[in-house]
């Protein structure tokens, strides 16, 4: 069984106006990796370079230890569920019929199992796609994406929009699935506290760059949010110093702990915390 159900390393894609610039990201086997970042950070442009849909500048790219340039990738993809921000369904059909699409597009298709998160989400089997909701509608993307057996979930913004209700149970969904032996879930959304709840892995993407990517619970261990005075801040090292906000009466940083003399209060950082540090201080 590999242990990394993804491997990038150098990835690059060139537009006229933005560049994901050599990229490198392992998505461990077992794991969630939330992957983090602004609109037009590059988290889609990633995904979809992972499946080979767009035609990358550089670097590489292993999925359930296959490179996506092989010809053996065509049948990894039959091992990847992906659900894309904006839903690729016929709006014209209904869940039924995308049973039988599915059915023949997929050779480990699992009507049962389709048929079973269909009733598990509630959704009208024969209501036309047009006329779900968008909550409704990527729980049917998601639906499809758990029926034919995968072992990897490539999420783009799966839970954007959707009420709290609807998310937690998607959250669910994604932590039991990554459980599972060998499977592995890449959830790309800009809700920070989703990814601080089901996420082992955080890979923050800003303007194109990896700003970070680490273990969360590492990631929260490391970095803490101080206030303080001006002179206060001077007399700590820079390298502790990851952004701060300067305001009439003080200073708020995000600083690593270890780094920071004894004496001085440390409040917990959120994930959300140590995100809008660095984007300011970039």
């Amino acid at each position: 069984m590999e242990s990394n159900v993804i491997e990038i390393r150098g990835l690059c894609k060139h537009y006229r106006d933005f560049s994901l610039d050599h990229l490198d990201l392992d998505l461990p086997a077992g794991c969630v990796l939330g992957l983090v970042g602004e609109n037009g950070a590059g988290k889609s442009t990633t995904i979809r370079l992972i499946m080979d849909a767009l035609e990358r500048d550089g670097g590489t790219v292993s999925v359930l230890g296959v490179d996506n340039k092989s010809p053996a990738f065509m049948d990894v993809k039959q091992d990847v569920g992906v659900v894309l921000d904006e839903t690729c369904v016929p709006e014209v059909i209904n869940a039924r019929q995308l049973g039988k699409i599915m059915a023949g597009t997929y050779k480990n298709w699992d009507q049962a199992a389709y048929e079973g998160w269909i009733e598990r989400f509630r959704l009208p089997a024969d209501k036309k796609v047009k006329d779900y909701s968008r909550g409704m509608t990527m729980k049917l993307g998601i639906a499809a994406a758990l029926s034919h057996r995968a072992r990897l979930l490539l999420l783009d913004e799966a839970t954007g929009g959707l009420d709290p209700m609807v998310r937690e149970e998607l959250l669910e969904v994604f932590a039991d699935f990554a459980a599972q032996d060998g499977h592995g879930v890449l959830l790309s959304s800009h809700i920070v506290s989703d990814l601080e709840r089901i996420c082992d892995y955080i890979a923050f993407l800003h303007k194109g760059k990896l700003v970070l990517c680490e273990e969360k619970d590492v990631l929260l261990d490391k970095y803490a949010v101080l206030k303080c005075t001006k002179e206060q801040l001077a007399n700590i090292p820079q390298e502790a110093v990851h952004g701060k906000r300067v305001g009439t009466y003080g200073v708020e940083a995000l600083v690593e702990r270890e780094l920071v003399p004894n004496g001085l209060v440390l409040d917990r950082a959120a994930l959300e915390d140590i995100i809008l540090y660095m984007v300011k201080e970039s």
